[in-house]
């Protein structure tokens, strides 16, 4: 049995971090050594909007250590992430070349839908989330940018929002006033109370959950304090009542408390109001603290990407039910949905030996298939342009922003024409263009099949023949409604696939 040694890096907003990691397909992920380094990035990018010198320098003296670390462990592989601290920045690309050249140490910088669905991994993969998901549950993951809750009913994702509550962006917000402030967590509390309140609003009417799931710095320390029911589970309302005790004590006071090493940390205080607030707003019976972070999730990431771990979970199943309930959310949901899904599944499975693409451009087409008529609750008129907006403006777990774009450019392009290469090369590279060609050529002869929405055909088949695709459907009604719109639609499916999509109508007869 092959253990393969692992590094995990992690730049964030005020911390650099090495964990190193023993994967194996038989054990559980074992940690090996985890070494932190206090450097405040945050401070610089959301100020300045640019990371400067003496930070560039300082951040290079550490990744240089960590690779000294490396090596000293002989690890097998390494990942290097940076998170929101350096998606914004001007200097990005430059601060990213610098630190290559001087450590060796290549960088990829995370988009927010990547950065959290990897966090995310760091619960999911472990035995006991698919069962509190199951009774309801919150999975908040708070960081120094943002916080995002991603929420299930009955083991399903109803929604996935993000909140601009970083600890880093409040501390910087109230930094210009905090010297006449004895005591600012009043002021964090308004400002924050407004997002918490719209969230649940929005999208807690008669849901009730059991469990909170958070993950976050010092949470696992702050969990101390409070009577446990077990090894990482504690009441919601004795959580929140020795919060509470904090908020008139000051950082000194706290820290040592909690025996801190870090006994300065400005962004304790942000924390400490945004847990007690997001365990008041959710109102669940239960807190889980498995002490997991980013860290974990992208030793699972790398372990499940080269097939030394499977997941129990399904992390498909989240994306598909996440798809779902913006769909329904829109109002689009339908049995023509359902049966639209069914029809571009049996299609693009036909077309395995044409099409080249895998079970993940699969999983997007079905995505794109449910998500098809969401922007009609907005416009009649303009349903493609509004429905491309709000995929790429909602987050659907486990879905890149590349993804969402290929899945939001495929109900687009479902409709109207497609765009020449070059009006689209700003958001999507010339391997995902094709990648939506294809898949806007199998909605398009899908959607026509069942235009009238009434699911006429029955026992539908699907198989290449030479240069035809052909598709056998029994029919008890009248289609030359869906027979014209599909051969309508089979000139941009030829013109992509090179064979010419055609109808096999058998009668049926009441």
């Amino acid at each position: 049995m092959k253990i393969t040694t692992f590094a995990a890096i992690y730049i964030g907003s005020y911390e650099v971090s090495l964990k190193i990691f023993e994967l194996s397909p038989r054990k559980p992920l074992r940690v090996i050594d985890h070494v932190r380094a206090r450097v405040e990035l945050g401070r610089d990018a959301y100020q300045k909007d640019m990371i400067g010198y003496e930070l560039m320098d300082e951040l290079g003296k550490v990744l240089g250590e960590y690779q000294k670390i490396m090596r000293e462990y002989k690890v097998d592989d390494y990942v290097a992430y940076a998170g929101g601290v350096f998606r914004d920045i001007k200097n990005q690309q430059f601060v990213l070349d610098q630190l290559k050249i001087r450590t060796g140490i290549e960088i990829l910088v995370l988009g927010n839908s990547e950065h959290r669905f990897i966090s995310y991994k760091s619960v999911a993969f472990r035995k006991e989330f698919d069962e509190m998901t199951r009774q309801g549950a919150a999975v908040v993951d708070l960081g120094g940018e943002s916080l995002q809750v991603t929420l299930f009913v009955e083991g399903k994702v109803v929604t996935t929002q993000h909140l601009v509550l970083g600890t880093m962006r409040l501390n910087e917000m109230f930094s210009t006033f905090s010297g006449y402030l004895s005591h600012y967590e009043d002021q964090i509390e308004e400002l924050v109370n407004k997002d918490l309140e719209v969230f649940k609003s929005l999208y807690m009417k008669n849901v009730k959950i059991k469990y909170v799931i958070i993950m976050g710095d010092y949470v696992t320390e702050l969990m101390k304090k409070t009577e446990k029911k077990s090894d990482y589970i504690v009441s919601s309302e004795k959580f929140v009542k020795s919060m509470r005790k904090f908020y008139k004590k000051n950082l000194d006071q706290i820290a040592m408390e909690l025996n801190l090493s870090n006994d300065k940390d400005p962004l304790l205080i942000p924390y400490i109001v945004l847990y007690t607030r997001i365990v008041e707003e959710l109102n669940a019976e239960e807190i889980w603290i498995p002490g997991a972070n980013i860290s974990e999730g992208i030793a699972y990431d790398y372990a499940e990407k080269n097939h030394i771990i499977k997941p129990e979970h399904s992390f498909e199943e989240d994306i598909l039910s996440a798809a779902k309930s913006l769909s329904r959310r829109y109002q689009s949901y339908s049995p023509h949905i359902d049966a639209l899904t069914q029809m571009v599944t049996l299609v693009f499975d036909a077309l395995k030996k044409v099409h080249g693409l895998s079970g993940r451009e699969r999983l997007l087409l079905q995505v794109a298939a449910i998500l098809h008529d969401c922007g009609k609750y907005v416009s009649m008129a303009r349903g493609p342009e509004c429905a491309y907006n709000i995929i790429m403006e909602s987050e659907i777990i486990g879905l890149s922003h590349l993804e969402r774009e290929i899945v939001a450019s495929t109900v687009l392009y479902n409709t109207y024409p497609l765009d020449d290469y070059e009006a689209v090369a700003d958001r999507l590279d010339q391997v995902s263009y094709v990648i939506v060609a294809k898949l806007a050529a199998i909605l398009r002869v899908s959607n026509a099949m069942d235009r009238s929405h009434k699911q006429k055909f029955k026992n539908v088949k699907a198989v290449v023949k030479e240069k035809e695709l052909v598709i056998t459907i029994d029919s008890v009604d009248d289609i030359i409604l869906e027979r014209g719109l599909f051969y309508v639609k089979a000139g941009f499916f030829e013109s992509v696939f090179g064979i010419r999509p055609v109808i096999r109508e058998k009668r049926v007869y009441k």
